[in-house]
């Protein structure tokens, strides 16, 4: 039994849609190596900043990546895009330098540092803030000191990039920066202690309050009122005990806000697509929480490690708290909460109403977590307000793609939240109402009414019909916002468009269906002549239209009577019967035509797509479609409109069609795909897993296709499609730079134990392996000259260099493998500065002198140790050792120290003056070694024996 949150409760919730793994992945942000440490999002972009100094730009809108910036000054630490002017980003990293960055994407210029501060040189930025009217940057840092960095713009004209002072300090407060904020020429800094207040026009600063405070609280500004018309902006700081400070511009406490006791109620569950949301009603105990950030938007936002709070500050109330775990970091832009989690995941979440929350969850088919936020957040659905978003029909239709055998619970369960709906007092209740008293009539899933007329009483009907609908015409008109005076003047617009000769290709709003009338009693050779001329007069009330009812399975029949526009009454000779056309071939051709003479219009026409004539043809074509194309074309004809007319369709509509409609027409899927490869990526994919079990060949005819258009960052996504395309098939599609990422992430994706006996099982032949290991050692790896020297030996330390594919790279060398493959891996790493993999296979081999000269050349004795280390054996090894380290030129002090605490001090020295090594040692290494004689001697008195070194 699901439990019900209470009413108070109800009104908003955080829902995850999407999943920002294969982001990250195809980023490369995935891995223990590189990860995310801060971000920003803007209307237009998500800013990820990362460990090895990469910003990634991430344009919002398909998510794909833009650009990288890259510094060589260290991790970013924080990074903030301008809210005024989407062209300007601000970075800081870890050595405390602040850049400014024009990214010049209007003009596709090279990004440029327009401006650079090292004012934080040696201290950590910990939070950045722009100015909300001007080009300039606050930067806080750990040790309180508060600086302004001031852009110049190329945008501005030629001496606009100069400025007289570009960077200047504020202030240096008493402790550490915990948030800045900004708004109307006031700067407020949040430290460790207290919240100050610095007017920068007047360079005044005020403390707020009296009270100090320990820990990291935030500080935000509110702005007061609507947008354009937005008063002084209220100051919020946070308090200890749970509690927010309502501060004015004087920096004069108004209020204190109390939520210690507010947050006592339940948490409200995350509707998240991963599992399904659990509540438990029991009440908990009160909360005294320090909130370290405050955000805005509409309300105000804040976080701990474990949760996300939301509060109203006008009211003071608490809007919601969800339990999220290991939330280091959050950006906001309106409803949308960006969040960084402690070990560099990413989610996404929204804030909405439990409605549209429900709608979002139908749309995208999750029928089980769409009926389970219904049942939990009842009080919310059953409300007259709801009804807009979902109708009963839609609460219908989701209790119906519930399983009977197995959810029959949740099923009794939404059952009675739909007998509970309150009725919706609007326009499309009463038309339902309107329609149900004179009409048969079904509804389909897509909200459109399935009418069967009763022909038998048409002249009494007919009346009443126009009647209630050009009653109801201005109700509709209300509820897509139309005023009287648009109504009038858009009467007047269609009156001046019948005397016109020619029509300007544009239909009205309010009409979705505004064609179908002509189909019904306009012959079929007049009809396709006078459709461009006619398009603006032909309509018909979007509640009229019919197509099957999928739901009951039936196939009824459609009989619409309609009356003949004015102009067209020429024409009745021509048609002795209206029902002629009613005959299901003649009517699919005479749609059929219509349809691909206006969509050509819509493709080749010189001027833009208008977006609600799109609309309104994107739906026909959709109903068209689901009508199952009748006429003489059939499967041919769907096949035709998806590959010809995908991008003009509503694509979700089209999808579900596809999927329940022609799942089992192979040809119509194959057009379907085609069409919609061309779009997004992400899209692309899940649609390709609804698709199992799957077709290989036709499968990989699809990948290749997605292959072309998006590259590398599609066949990193690949390998969800294994076992069925292997990576034969994907070495045979993709170019071998991009193969491999889809090799390391195949790879990847298995459990750490299994991978490498994983990886021995692809590769057949065995060959493959030389040709991977070439590839990993030949992409994204360092430059030879790097880590070779011209006569071919390991550079000083190169083997510190990152290889992109270290971890292909080492499960590959440690595959068992015979000696002459061995052998060809060995010289492959040292041909390529490949030292890690070099030194691995020089111990499997014994070629142990070799690793000896290869650790002394990179003079890091630390390879001797560990696990993987080459540790000497024997004295004579060590002696090795010493000679070589001391023909290279390297410092032997350090190994002479090891063989000594290994053989003791006299033995040691004695053996490598006998070698004729010399021993020059300092002065701590002379007092280790009597150290260890000291200890020796004790040892041995203790024992009564000989010191077990010297034996």
């Amino acid at each position: 039994m699901i439990p019900v949150v209470p009413v108070e409760s109800c009104t908003h919730v955080l829902a995850e849609f999407d999943c920002l793994d294969p982001l990250l992945s195809a980023l490369r942000l995935d891995s223990g190596r590189i990860k995310c440490t801060c971000l920003s999002v803007s209307r237009k972009w998500l800013a990820l900043g990362t460990s090895a100094g990469g910003l990634h730009l991430i344009q919002r809108d398909g998510w794909k990546q833009k650009l990288i910036l890259t510094h060589k000054e260290g991790s970013i630490t924080q990074v903030s895009c301008c809210p005024h002017d989407e062209d300007f980003i601000a970075v800081a990293t870890s050595q405390g330098l602040v850049v400014v960055w024009e990214l010049h994407v209007e003009r596709r210029g090279r990004p440029e540092r327009v401006s650079v501060s090292w004012e934080h040189r040696g201290q950590t930025v910990t939070s950045l803030c722009w100015d909300t009217a001007a080009l300039r940057v606050f930067a806080g840092d750990v040790g309180g000191k508060v600086s302004c960095v001031r852009a110049g713009s190329s945008k501005l004209g030629k001496g606009s990039a100069f400025v007289m002072f570009p960077v200047q300090t504020i202030t240096t407060v008493d402790s550490r920066v915990v948030q800045l904020g900004y708004s109307d020429g006031h700067l407020v800094v949040s430290s460790l202690s207290r919240c100050y207040l610095c007017d920068t026009e007047r360079e005044k600063f005020w403390r707020v309050g009296n009270k100090e405070r320990d820990g990291e609280f935030g500080a935000c500004f509110f702005p007061q009122g609507p947008a354009g018309q937005r008063g002084q902006a209220l100051l919020y700081c946070a308090r200890p005990g749970s509690r927010i400070w309502e501060a004015s511009f004087s920096g004069e406490v108004l209020s204190t806000h109390q939520f210690k006791q507010l947050l006592a109620c339940p948490p409200l569950p995350l509707v998240s697509y991963k599992n399904e949301p659990h509540f438990n009603p029991a009440q908990m105990s009160p909360q005294s929480l320090a909130f370290p950030r405050l955000l805005h938007d509409q309300n105000l936002l804040s976080w701990t490690d474990s949760a996300i709070y939301i509060f109203t500050p006008h009211s003071g109330q608490v809007l919601l708290w969800t339990e999220v775990k290991d939330v280091v970091e959050i950006s906001v832009f309106r409803h949308e909460l960006f969040c960084l989690h402690g070990d560099g995941r990413l989610s996404h979440l929204s804030l909405m109403s439990p409605e549209r929350c429900v709608e979002r969850l139908m749309k995208r088919e999750n029928w089980t977590l769409a009926a389970t936020v219904c049942c939990m957040l009842q009080h919310a659905i059953i409300t007259s307000r709801a009804r807009k978003s979902l109708p009963v029909d839609r609460l219908e239709q989701l209790k119906a793609q519930l399983s009977s055998a197995s959810q029959q619970q949740l099923i009794g369960q939404l059952e009675d939240v739909i007998s509970k709906l309150e009725p919706l007092d609007s326009a499309c209740s009463s038309r339902r109402s309107s329609i149900s008293s004179h009409e048969s009539f079904n509804v389909l899933d897509c909200g459109i009414y399935r009418v069967i007329s009763r022909r038998g009483s048409q002249s009494d009907d007919d009346s009443s019909s126009l009647a209630n609908q050009s009653m109801l015409e201005e109700e509709r008109l209300k509820e897509f916002g139309f005023t009287e005076d648009e109504q009038a003047e858009n009467g007047e617009t269609e009156r001046e468009s019948q005397r016109q000769p020619k029509i300007d290709f544009k239909p009205k709003r309010e009409s979705l269906m505004f064609c179908i009338c002509g189909c019904v009693y306009v012959s079929v050779s007049s009809f396709v002549k006078k459709t461009t001329e006619k398009i603006n007069t032909l309509q018909m009330n979007a509640d009229l239209w019919a197509r099957p009812d999928l739901r009951e399975g039936g196939q009824g029949e459609v009989a619409v009577t309609v009356t003949p526009l004015p102009e067209e009454e020429e024409h009745d000779s021509q048609i002795q019967d209206p029902m002629v056309l009613l005959d299901p071939v003649s009517l699919g051709d005479a749609l059929r035509e219509w349809l691909v003479s206006s969509m050509s219009c819509c493709l080749f026409s010189p001027k833009p797509l208008p977006p609600d004539l799109q609309a309104d043809l994107s739906q026909l074509a959709c109903l068209y479609l689901e009508m199952g194309c009748p006429g003489r074309g059939g499967i041919e004809s769907v096949c035709v409109f998806l590959r010809r007319y995908f991008f003009l369709l509503d694509q979700e509509r089209v999808r579900k069609m596809c999927m329940l409609r022609y799942r089992e027409h192979r040809e119509v899927m194959k057009a379907y795909i085609a069409g919609m490869l061309g779009n997004d990526l992400l899209k692309s994919l899940r649609s390709l897993r609804e698709l199992q079990p799957w077709n290989a060949p036709l499968l990989l005819s699809h990948l290749y296709r997605l292959y072309d258009k998006h590259g590398e960052v599609a066949v990193r996504a690949y390998p969800q499609f294994y076992p069925t395309i292997l990576p034969s098939d994907i070495m045979a599609m993709a170019l071998p730079s991009h193969f491999l990422p889809y090799l390391d992430n195949l790879v990847q994706s298995r459990a750490e134990q299994q991978r490498l006996s994983f990886l021995g099982s692809l590769l057949q032949p065995e060959t493959l392996r030389h040709d991977w290991l070439e590839l990993a050692l030949s992409h994204d790896a360092p430059q030879r000259e790097d880590t070779l020297t011209p006569d071919g030996h390991p550079r000083w330390r190169s083997h510190f260099f990152s290889w992109g594919y270290g971890r292909l790279l080492s499960l590959l060398i440690r595959l068992p493998a015979n000696l002459a493959s061995k052998q060809k891996m060995l010289e492959m790493c040292r041909t390529h500065g490949y030292w890690m993999g070099y030194l691995y296979l020089c111990r499997e081999l014994q070629r142990r002198p070799e690793a000896f000269s290869a650790i002394c050349r990179l003079d890091d004795m630390t390879l001797l140790e560990g696990d993987d280390g080459i540790v000497p054996q024997s004295l004579d090894e060590w002696v090795v050792l010493l000679q070589l380290s001391q023909q290279i030129g390297s410092s032997d002090e350090n190994i002479i120290l090891r063989v000594v605490r290994v053989f003791g001090p006299d033995r040691a020295l004695t053996a490598l003056q006998e070698h004729g090594i010399q021993v020059d040692l300092s002065s701590r290494s002379t007092l280790v070694c009597d150290l260890l004689r000291m200890a020796e001697k004790r040892q041995s008195k203790q024992s009564g024996s000989i010191p077990l070194r010297t034996l």
